[in-house]
């Protein structure tokens, strides 16, 4: 990634709005420099990834490192020395791992003649979830400290010259804040899950046509009758060698997609899992007659309402038991706990037809340089554009009924 980071000072500003609020802007190397609970407490309300046990582990396993081309850089903001704001944050040398695939711009960067790298990406490493934002303490505004972190990011690219600020998957309200800031929407395809008050899963399936409907109880009748058995165990009750095996099936998985397989996290990491996070983790196991261990797992992620499905893979191909396991299993267990909604994930034709809408998610974007921004600004909006037509030709595979609630 080329010299070391030069990080501005501890730098003070005024937060907009507030003359007499002085704030300090800092950057930390790591999260490792930073207090857990301190942390923690702006998380709270937040996705899971966006908490310090999670972030630190990535970093902590060398998932996350200078050398694999992510060099932390956390905006932290003080009043009085009591953390008010902070983002994670982290200097690029190379677009992989973000899941916004953005060598197009890299390409019109290089034909420009240009630098794209290193850039500035806030995000929550290897996690293509619609829930990142700046993080903010009880009686802040949020739009205000968000001005706030913006101009220490701001100031960070403006020392290191690098070509822009990105910030990846941010949640919709926090968007829409950033969009009023200057930073420029370019949209991506998704999918969600919602919770419409359903009791049982059977409630869910009256929301689909006859023939799919019928068509998901035969999916579940054919996996039950082939021997395999499949239920979720909360990650507290789950056996320590489960996230090791979830490890084996999670490469496994990634291999089979060659150089696309997004193979990013090490044995440490799932490990790494038992030790900090298991009240965040679900699994979803699938047991074969005959067989002591899963034969099948996929890892999910809960918090606040929400429900995140992650990885997954399985011993042996067995019709119907990635459905069962990555979609069926993981929206009964939401609907018994009273879960509002489940992001399965990216990719996959397949989900509209088994009950996740297809939607708009977006990241932002600002580039340093005049001319690369002008391009940027003067093409994303046809680019968008076919992003929504793409989303709605997504929707419109789903198989509700006429007045099904999806």
């Amino acid at each position: 990634m080329g010299p070391g980071l030069s990080r501005p000072g501890p730098f003070a500003m005024t937060q907009p709005n507030q003359a007499d609020l002085a704030l300090t802007v800092s950057f930390a190397p790591s999260m490792g420099h930073l207090d857990r609970q301190e942390w923690n407490r702006l998380a709270a309300g937040a996705p899971p990834f966006m908490r310090w046990e999670w972030l630190n582990l990535l970093e902590s396993c060398g998932a996350v490192s200078t050398e694999a081309g992510w060099m932390p850089a956390h905006c932290v903001l003080r009043v009085c020395d009591k953390l008010v704001a902070a983002a994670p944050l982290y200097v690029k040398g190379h677009g992989q791992g973000e899941f916004v695939y953005d060598q197009l711009w890299a390409d019109v960067a290089q034909r420009l003649d240009l630098p794209y790298y290193p850039k500035l990406v806030a995000v929550s490493p290897f996690t293509p979830v619609a829930g990142y934002r700046f993080l903010t303490a009880p009686g802040f505004s949020q739009r205000g400290m968000a001005g706030a972190v913006l101009e220490g990011m701001d100031h960070l690219v403006e020392a290191n010259e690098f070509s822009g600020l990105h910030v990846l998957f941010a949640q919709d309200e926090f968007a829409d804040d950033l969009e009023s800031y200057g930073l420029t929407a370019w949209e991506h395809q998704g999918f969600i899950w919602e919770n419409q008050g359903y009791r049982f899963f059977e409630d869910f399936l009256e929301v689909f046509r006859t023939g799919q409907r019928k068509n998901i109880r035969r999916e579940r009748r054919a996996l039950r009758e082939s021997g395999v058995r499949v239920e979720i165990v909360d990650g507290e009750d789950a056996p320590d060698f489960w996230f090791e095996l979830m490890h084996h099936y999670y490469a496994d998985t990634c291999s089979k997609f060659g150089e696309w397989g997004c193979k990013y996290l090490p044995l440490s990491f799932f490990q790494g899992l038992a030790d900090v996070f298991r009240e965040h983790v679900a699994f979803a196991a699938g047991f074969l007659e005959g067989r002591e261990e899963p034969v099948g797992l996929s890892l999910l992620i809960h918090g606040e309402g929400e429900l995140y499905g992650r990885y997954s893979g399985a011993a042996l191909e067995i019709p119907f038991l990635h459905f069962e396991l990555c979609y069926y299993a993981p929206i009964a267990w939401a609907i018994e706990r009273g879960i509002l909604s489940f992001d399965p994930g990216m990719g996959g034709e397949h989900k509209p037809r088994r009950g996740f809408n297809s939607r708009v998610t977006r990241s932002l974007h600002r580039f340093a340089h005049p001319l690369m921004a002008h391009v940027f600004e003067r093409h994303i909006p046809e680019i968008n554009a076919l992003t929504r037509e793409h989303v709605q030709e997504l929707q419109d595979l789903c198989a509700f009924r006429r007045g099904g609630r999806p």
